[in-house]
């Protein structure tokens, strides 16, 4: 199977249906197991100001496509669902274990299946005490309605608190790490300001704790920044990445494209997937194109030497 996972974030709002089913369908055809979205996707996308859109057109395309479940893993989300419209971030629906039990119920519907595979905490919420959350999700999985559970957004000493928790109680405890990461990496203290989320980002740390945890999975989102690495006047790099090394990476990783006759994301998506802890990326594939190039790039495997091209420039 591929190392890559499919964010239909924006699928069922600024993907219209006939396009998403098309990228599924190729994405399941060429191999892709992981599809990863939410239930509060796309709520900034949408008039009501609530999310559930992208899940009810994976289960629309579920409905329609006898057997593809048992090709597919599916993973959602739960705990950033605003409470009312333009409440998001302050109020949330959060991890306690009511919202959890409701989160979990309306998931199932709209996808029009039996279990998760994959469900995320979304982010931290220190409001709900850590022992019910814990209990929630463990309740959950015991009844087979998740397969396996993922931390998004948290701080490691609130992972490995809550792992602690779940062993004292007997139940699932959390086995994959959802957080940004690329080849670029931000300047420091500036990472709440490229993302909502002040935990979200992929550090040294959390890789060292990724390879000598190997139950841990890791996943990636925004691997390819939003376009950033193509160049695209409408898709500028951010400024928390603007310092002399982005330049001097931007330097190795286009002399490699260019060496091996693909593109800057391709390897970038290579560099993840194929390193030490693997990584696996979420892409947001939005056309055929975008496709493609997760593809090619889950699919290209990099020489040591070219590993060390890409990893010596700081």
């Amino acid at each position: 199977m591929l190392n890559l996972a499919l964010g239909a974030m924006e699928y069922g709002t600024r993907i219209d249906e006939q396009t998403s089913f098309r990228l599924l369908d190729e994405y399941v055809d060429a191999g892709g197991e992981w599809i990863d979205t939410a239930n509060c996707y796309a709520f900034w996308q949408d008039p009501s100001g609530h999310g559930g859109q992208s899940e009810e057109l994976l289960g629309r395309w579920l409905a329609q496509r006898p057997g593809v479940r048992d090709r597919v893993k599916l993973a959602t989300k739960v705990g950033c669902e605003p409470l009312w419209p333009g409440s998001w971030p302050e109020h949330s629906e959060g991890l306690g274990a009511q919202a959890i039990d409701a989160a979990l119920e309306t998931s199932l519907r709209r996808l029009g299946v039996d279990h998760i595979d994959l469900y995320w905490a979304h982010r931290d919420d220190r409001t709900a005490p850590l022992e019910e959350t814990v209990a929630a999700f463990g309740k959950h999985a015991a009844a087979g309605t998740i397969g396996r559970l993922g931390l998004s957004n948290w701080a490691l000493w609130r992972v490995e608190r809550m792992r602690d928790l779940a062993n004292q109680l007997g139940v699932m405890a959390p086995s994959a790490l959802q957080l940004r990461y690329s080849y670029l990496q931000p300047r420091p203290f500036v990472r709440d300001h490229i993302h909502d989320h002040r935990f979200g980002w992929i550090t040294d740390e959390v890789l060292d704790y990724a390879e000598n945890n190997p139950e841990q999975q890791l996943f990636a989102y925004s691997p390819l920044m939003s376009g950033g690495f193509e160049n695209r006047t409408d898709r500028p790099i951010d400024p928390a990445f603007d310092h002399p090394g982005t330049t001097r990476r931007l330097e190795a990783l286009t002399d490699l494209a260019e060496s091996l006759g693909t593109t800057r994301s391709a390897v970038v998506l290579a560099w993840l997937a194929g390193g030490t802890p693997a990584v696996t990326p979420i892409v947001g594939i939005s056309t055929p194109d975008y496709l493609t190039t997760a593809l090619t790039g889950t699919r290209l495997t990099l020489t040591p030497d070219q590993r060390r091209q890409l990893d010596e420039v700081w």
